[in-house]
């Protein structure tokens, strides 16, 4: 199976920037114009997932809390430094999270649409479920 999560925004360049530049996702793929809609596909090419960010004309009022969150789980630890060291250099303002558990795993910020977004502590492989 494969996911995408698609989101409607008034900040797409923003968005594409912050998820490409900051996180290190890749742009899959952008439209123009489509039906009204412009949008961007970024993700990494040997995932089953990517996000999808889409803007028209109209103004969205995103509702998020605080426990609305994308997490993100590096592979190894030089990618972990990496992204610490992006954080860090472009000032990213950092959050304590309300979860309990994200403050002692993982970095917590906002994206530009003002969504939670955390980088794991943990590598994907030591989770169970």
């Amino acid at each position: 199976m494969k996911f995408r999560l698609a989101r409607h925004t008034n900040r797409l360049d923003q968005l594409k920037d912050f998820y490409v530049n900051l996180i290190g996702l890749s742009v899959l793929g952008e439209f123009k114009n489509h039906s009204g809609y412009d949008g961007v596909f970024i993700g990494n090419a040997n995932l089953d997932w990517h996000l999808e960010f889409t803007q028209t004309g109209e103004l969205v009022d995103h509702k998020f809390d605080e426990d609305d969150i994308l997490v993100f789980y590096p592979e190894t630890h030089s990618e972990y430094d990496n992204l610490l060291e992006r954080i860090n250099s472009l000032q990213v303002v950092k959050l304590i999270p309300k979860n309990p558990y994200w403050q002692e795993n993982g970095i917590t910020f906002k994206d530009p649409d003002g969504h939670t977004v955390v980088i794991s502590k943990l590598k994907i492989r030591a989770i169970r479920y």
